[in-house]
């Protein structure tokens, strides 16, 4: 069984598991925390990041673009239509829109919610930043802008199949919904977008995510919210 260094609310790691969960693969799933910079991550990873998969007899896949490819390389069935679309043009769209989301969204706004409100709270005597939180806040107003207008025009992110780029945006979504970081009310065509991503059988491995002390947002785990 494959297994899977990583971490509950970090969003690379969210999608790395909703793949798993897709294609019905089993996954063992190791919780790791990467601001603490353990020896066993850094042996691995100098860079301190997840997620990280582990195959016997297999060389690590590190990072979460290594991840992904592993997973659609060996583990796609061959049954059912995979994440990456078959016609160029339609994996430029989705490699596009995966770079939005692994990049500028979580450069604006993701990765400085997860400082703020998970690793600070797991280092004593650290609190949040409101002015750092209001900024992601203000980030993530804009992003849902462009989102609303993508699925304004089309069925999912990327045009009228679900690919990768789907999955990667609802990871990052999830873990801010997680903390009651998203505005739904003021997202009407990405709230529907979510709700159809979110009654996926793949999606209950998140839905069912707990942080210690720290549970969900009101509407977290329902699908209809």
């Amino acid at each position: 069984m494959p297994k899977l260094l990583q971490h509950r609310l970090d969003p690379a790691s969210r999608l790395a598991r909703l793949m798993f969960a897709e294609y019905g693969i089993a996954v063992d799933l190791e919780e790791i925390k990467p601001w603490t910079r353990e020896p066993q991550l850094l042996e691995l990873n100098p860079a301190a990041t997840v997620p990280i998969l582990i195959e016997e007899g297999e060389p690590p896949a590190v990072g979460v673009l290594a991840v992904v490819h592993t997973i659609e390389d060996r583990y796609s069935p061959s049954a059912v239509v995979g994440l990456f679309p078959a016609q160029s043009r339609d994996r430029a769209e989705m490699w596009r829109l995966c770079e939005w989301v692994l990049m500028k969204l979580n450069d604006e706004v993701t990765r400085y919610v997860i400082e703020e409100k998970i690793v600070k709270r797991d280092k004593r005597g650290a609190t949040p930043d409101p002015a750092v939180l209001r900024v992601a806040k203000a980030n993530l107003v804009e992003h849902m802008l462009y989102f609303n207008w993508l699925f304004a025009t089309r069925h999912w992110i990327g045009g009228e199949t679900m690919t990768l780029a789907d999955f990667a945006l609802a990871a990052h979504l999830s873990a801010l919904d997680y903390l009651g970081d998203v505005d739904w009310e003021q997202a009407v065509e990405t709230r529907q977008w979510y709700a159809r991503i979110k009654s996926r059988p793949a999606f209950r491995t998140l839905l069912n995510d707990r942080v210690g002390g720290m549970p969900p947002h009101a509407g977290y785990a329902d699908l209809d919210f």
